[in-house]
């Protein structure tokens, strides 16, 4: 049985692709957030789920990534968006 070293990270290859789950407080606004940071790039888009409240809701997005860069960039660019208040 092997053993487990829990400071080595899982080794990733690229292209793969890449799920993004965003969360804030405007449905239609997270959809349009997907097209601001994934619209130059072919991708997946979906509604996600609503809050027990309905004040947060999730939206969930995927596209092909070319690297670790690439797909830190995106992560961030959905952090900095004005209608994103997390992002998973």
């Amino acid at each position: 049985m092997g053993t487990f070293d829990e400071n080595k990270q899982a080794e990733l290859t690229y292209p793969r692709r890449w799920g993004f789950k965003i969360i804030g407080r405007d449905k239609e606004k997270l959809a349009k957030a997907v097209e601001d940071v994934l619209g130059h790039k072919e991708h997946l888009s979906s509604p996600g789920n609503a809050s027990r409240t309905g004040k947060f809701h999730s939206h969930n997005a995927s596209c092909e990534v070319e690297s670790k860069e690439e797909r830190d960039k995106l992560f961030k660019a959905f952090q900095d968006h004005d209608d994103v208040d997390m992002v998973i």
